[in-house]
Parts: C-alpha cells; structure tokens; sequence
C-alpha cells in the first residue's frame, strides 16, 4: 500500500489538540467516575510510531469506551501524538460530525487508516463494531468480529503492531439479550445495512429495540492493555489472516475470562 501522510489526508488533518484536551478534561473525569473505570497497562502501547490498538467494544449505542480510553492514553502519552478512532460512517451524519473528528474520530477505511498509522499516531478500532457492543450480556467475554479481519490487512500492509486491548463490565450496564440478526433478516433491513436489531433491558424505559436507549447502570469498567504483536515476526511475511485473526481473538479472549474471574458481583465488579 503507498504510504499516505496524514496532513494530506482531509480526516486525520481535522483532529484539533487542544479541543480533545478540553473533553478530556471535562468529560473523561465523569465517565471515569460513573462507571468506577480502570486503564491498566497503557504503556503496552509502543512508545513511538504508528500502532493498531484492537480492542471489543461494549455498551450497546452508549458505549463508554472511546471516553475510558482516550484520556488514559492522552494522559501518558501527552497530546502531541493523536490517537485516531475509526467509527462508521452513520456516526458523521447530524451535529455530532464536526465535533467528532476534532476528537479524532475518522470515518473506517483502510486509507484513513493508513494514513493515521504511517504519521505515527496509534489507530484505534472496534472490529465487531455495533454487532460487538451488542453482544448477550451472557456471552460478555466472548471475542467475535463477525469475521471481519480488515485490521489484520491493515496492520500488514502499514507494518504497525496489533496492540489487543480488552474491556470488561461494558455488557452490564443493561441486560444484552440478543442482537437480533434473525430479526433484522426478518424484517429485511439488513438491505439497508442494518444487520443486526438488538433487544435489551434497562432503566428507565425496560425493554428496548434500539430505541428508547436505556441509561447505562454504574458498572464497574477495566479495561486492559495487552502486549503487542508483531505479525511478521510471529507468522512471517505472509502470514495466513485468518489465522493471526484467530489468534489475536484468542488472547483477547483469555484476558478477558482472567478479568472475569477477578470480579465478584455483575455491576459492582
């Protein structure tokens, strides 16, 4: 892939410091304090040049996890290296869309990507995407994707580490029941994109299909930093995706089955 510097690239030029320091500073604290958060082992992220942080997304539609992480990066790191998340295109229709990419938040493509990771700046994604955060509270500590392993490709062809990273306590903010597929092809609006229809149960609206969004209860969040992967020199220089996809997935899975045999009780941790 040829490389794409970031201040040629409309997305990644867009991310302002000083206004992601001010959100930081006056949102990061509350979302800190509501859900009890914890970042552990953030130095796992190299020091210098461009890494692709993969973690599981948790929370369903209000899902805490760029607001947990972002100011436990920027703390360590300073504000002089951006971290970039990739976020669905829907994310940027309405009002939200300028605020979000001064946050840093670049719509998911591969160049945009590219060119966050080739500047040196830590790129970080949710593979799973809305069909992760939607996951059954029961199976919280199950890693699926839903087989997409663009990450890996990308991490390949820009030469930056995988950094797996994983969140736990996202799933206990209101009762996941099911995402809803066979739903959604019932319906048929997975023509429209819409792959999943979500049931939940919450405070204060009970039951919910997307929508009323339900608030999140105060559960208690870790989130966890693992150590690197080099896919090369794990794999070689042209390794099977599939299987360092599996591969990641697995030791973000073991993690997070450690992180749950440390928590006592749902919500309280």
């Amino acid at each position: 892939m040829k490389a794409i510097d970031a201040a040629d690239n409309r997305e990644t030029a867009k991310w302002d410091p000083a206004f992601t320091e001010q959100i930081a500073n006056t949102v990061g604290p509350w979302i800190k304090r509501w859900y009890r958060a914890e970042v552990r082992n953030v130095h796992n992220v190299p020091a210098a040049g461009g890494a692709l942080v993969v973690s599981n997304h948790s929370g369903g539609m209000l899902t805490p996890d760029v607001f947990i992480f972002s100011p436990a990066f920027y703390k360590h790191f300073g504000y002089d290296r951006p971290v970039y998340t990739l976020g669905h295109y829907g994310l940027f229709i309405g009002p939200l869309d300028g605020l979000l990419r001064r946050m840093g938040v670049i719509e998911a493509s591969r160049e945009n990507a590219a060119a966050a990771l080739h500047s040196g700046a830590v790129v970080l994604v949710f593979p799973g995407g809305d069909y992760d955060s939607y996951r059954p509270t029961l199976s919280a500590n199950t890693v699926d994707f839903n087989g997409r392993t663009g990450y890996v490709r990308t991490a390949l062809e820009t030469g930056v580490p995988i950094v797996p990273t994983v969140s736990i306590g996202g799933q206990e903010t209101q009762l996941f029941l099911t995402r809803g597929n066979w739903l959604a092809r019932k319906l048929g609006i997975t023509k429209a994109r819409m792959d999943i229809l979500p049931l939940s149960f919450g405070f204060p609206f009970g039951a919910s299909v997307i929508f009323p969004p339900n608030l999140p209860l105060p559960a208690k969040i870790v989130t966890e930093v693992l150590e690197p992967i080099n896919i090369t020199e794990r794999f070689g220089k042209d390794p099977d995706i599939d299987e360092v996809d599996a591969h990641v997935r697995s030791v973000m899975e073991a993690a997070l089955k450690r992180l749950a045999g440390q928590r006592r009780f749902p919500i309280l941790g």
